[in-house]
């Protein structure tokens, strides 16, 4: 669980067999050929562009149409999760996941508390930003321009 929080794709536990591990490269293969379709171009590694937004992981950096916005490391971590697929709906589970680990118990509003002041944060600096869309009941979207 460490090494995913740390950057790894996937793991896999012993004992494991060779087909499962064949099936999960191929899984891999198939995510980096997506990726590599849906680019929009070079960017560094670790830098997420998403129409107007650009998450720079090792800088810890959140642009939105080239202004800086001041996350917290939890607010980085959910706007994260919520960028990476744009227009898959993420339910509050996942997005504690996402920002806390699978270890600790928070509840459920803590995310909507969470999103709220990301949205507050965004709006800032664009009074228009309407990106992350809450779906009553099920989570939350991150719509891509």
């Amino acid at each position: 669980m460490m090494g995913l929080r740390l950057g790894a794709d996937d793991y896999i536990t012993k004992p494991f067999s060779q087909r499962l591990l064949l099936e999960r490269i191929r899984a891999l293969l198939r995510r980096n050929e997506a990726g590599r379709a849906e680019g929009s171009g070079a960017t560094p590694a670790g830098v997420m562009l998403r129409g107007e937004l650009v998450l720079d992981e090792t800088k810890h950096q959140c642009l939105w149409k080239g202004r800086d916005i001041q996350l917290t490391v939890t607010e980085f971590l959910l706007v994260k999760a919520l960028a990476t697929r744009p227009g898959m709906v993420k339910s509050r589970d996942q997005l504690i996941d996402a920002a806390y680990g699978e270890n600790i118990y928070v509840d459920d509003r803590t995310i909507d508390s969470h999103v709220k002041r990301v949205r507050k944060k965004f709006r800032a600096t664009d009074d228009s930003f309407n990106q992350i869309e809450t779906l009553y009941g099920i989570g939350y979207r991150y719509k891509d321009s």
